[in-house]
């Protein structure tokens, strides 16, 4: 489909802040637009995506500054999954219509209920409609569902089906891929292509950033928009890079020249003034003439010199202007510790289909995979709460990165999160580890409340592979979830060198081929089948 020509801008950010109480300040003075088109928006972990986008919905008041939008928001959050205690209405956006038709078509007359309702009386009907289209379950009772209930990919996509039910002028998705499978995210995939309005996407997924109209970049305080898909937009910044890195090098050619310069300048004004001294004493000049020319000397030495010292400090400047342009951002470091793990020893055996147990032993990589809402969740869960059919553990010392990072009490800080698993480990030597997960500073004492969704996901990766004594099985549900680009490098890099076992669900193909799955099973509501 033919990227469109985004007209006059869905959204405008004029010098928008936002400050926490704690003082930690995501958003600092950005200024933008988002066109009326399909914009995907990028940027590493931590850089305020999800702040920007709650902004723009009005779910956080700016501290300075200001947002101004065309018509109604609809906002997916990327935090959604938590909020298990909601229902499929909910998702949908359909509630409170849904609620006052059956208030009335139960006997409740009341006024207020009429103008909920509107002319929107076949709401329940056009809802359930909405989720066969997208290939949710529709059954009746569908709409009472709660998000408990449902598999985190079946939850978003839900979401995602409530915004395009809804018609709002301008959409705002969080990670919309986050737990679909391959279908669920065609799915998604024909919405994006077909949506008609204005849409900001935020999304560390490939696929879905080559669907959009525009890439809009937050970096650094700064939103910087580029027209085209992502890969138009990595094209672009390849160059803008290329050439960066070659006005550094001019400008460094351009400084030692000048340093050079500055050099023999100050070598010839010392020969001067020797000389000077010289001819001072052998003078046969009056004295008064001999001081005029020796102050017109100094003088024309002393603007030589300052000439020279500022041509230096202007090419230093020009160097380190330059310097800036090129991109050197921090990325997680995480290292592995060896767990200590035989090769062949049996840690984990998960039920499988007719009483066939499948053995997953150490160093092996095991991949779970099956469509949305088939129960690889569920599994893991049971597998880890103890024996049971779905499988028994052979080993104590597991780490469980979930798919709901609800794990994390809100209220601690980031400190504390992370040392409940590393309880005999220093605060100081935590601190350390942590800042290889580029937390640092005042960020370790920040409640988990306060974190983004990719800050949250480094925090819980961090008190995992923090823990002490190191985990034999690492047991991970869709790892790449809200993680930027370069994260997931360096999370494949580790996973690649653990000597432990793994135990991974996830429906990004890409990730499984990097970390070198040795086992692919496929999960059935009668247990796992080797693929």
């Amino acid at each position: 489909m033919p990227a469109r020509t985004p007209s006059s801008p869905a959204v405008v950010l004029r010098d928008l802040t936002f400050s926490w109480p704690d003082g930690g300040t995501p958003v600092a003075g950005v200024s933008g637009t988002f066109g009326a088109g399909r914009t995907g928006l990028v940027g590493d972990n931590g850089t305020g995506k999800s702040t920007l986008l709650r902004l723009v919905a009005g779910h956080l008041t700016p501290t300075a500054g200001g947002v101004r939008v065309a018509g109604t928001v609809a906002y997916v959050p990327q935090r959604l999954t938590l909020d298990t205690g909601a229902t499929v209405a909910d998702l949908l956006g359909v509630r409170a219509p849904l609620d006052a038709v059956r208030a009335i078509t139960g006997g409740d007359v009341r006024p207020e209920l009429f103008d909920v309702v509107g002319d929107d009386w076949d709401v329940e009907e056009r809802a359930v409609a909405a989720l066969a289209s997208a290939g949710l379950p529709a059954t009746p009772g569908a709409l009472d569902r709660t998000v408990g209930t449902l598999s985190g990919g079946e939850a978003v996509l839900t979401a995602v089906t409530g915004v395009r039910l809804g018609r709002a002028d301008v959409a705002l998705l969080d990670e919309p891929t986050n737990n679909l499978d391959a279908a669920a995210r065609e799915r998604l995939a024909e919405l994006v292509r077909t949506w008609r309005g204005a849409l900001v996407v935020v999304s560390h997924d490939r696929a879905l950033l080559e669907l959009v109209d525009a890439t809009a970049e937050l970096r650094a305080g700064s939103l910087t928009t580029h027209g085209g898909p992502y890969s138009a937009y990595e094209a672009a910044l390849a160059v803008q890079q290329e050439a960066a890195q070659r006005a550094v090098r001019d400008a460094e050619q351009t400084w030692r020249r000048e340093r050079r310069d500055r050099i023999r300048t100050a070598e010839r004004i010392a020969h001067s003034q020797r000389q000077g001294r010289t001819d001072t004493a052998n003078a046969r000049y009056v004295k008064a003439v001999v001081n005029d020319r020796r102050n017109s000397a100094e003088k024309s030495q002393g603007d030589r010199r300052g000439a020279a010292l500022a041509a230096e400090q202007a090419a230093r400047d020009a160097v380190e202007a330059a310097q800036r342009a090129v991109r050197d951002d921090d990325r997680i470091v995480v290292d592995l510790p060896d767990p200590g793990v035989p090769a062949g020893r049996r840690i984990a055996v998960l039920g499988g289909v007719d009483g066939r147990d499948v053995v997953v032993a150490g160093p092996a990589r095991v991949a779970l995979t099956g469509a949305n809402g088939v129960g690889k969740t569920t599994l893991l869960e049971r597998l880890l709460a103890g024996p049971s059919p779905a499988g028994e553990l052979r080993t104590d010392r597991v780490g469980y990165l979930p798919q709901r990072l609800d794990a994390l009490d809100d209220d601690a800080t980031v400190l504390d999160a992370v040392r409940s698993g590393a309880p005999h480990v220093a605060p100081g030597e935590l601190r350390g580890r942590l800042a290889r997960f580029l937390v640092r500073g005042d960020q370790v004492d920040r409640p988990v409340a306060t974190l983004s969704g990719g800050e949250r996901f480094r925090v819980h990766l961090a008190r995992l592979l923090l823990a002490d004594p190191p985990a034999q099985l690492l047991v991970l549900d869709e790892p790449t979830n809200n993680l930027d680009l370069a994260s997931t490098d360096r999370l494949v890099e580790a996973l690649s060198a653990y000597r432990g076992a793994l135990l991974v669900v996830s429906h990004d193909g890409a990730f499984l081929d990097r970390v070198g799955v040795d086992l692919h099973l496929e999960v059935t509501p009668d247990g796992v089948v080797e693929r």
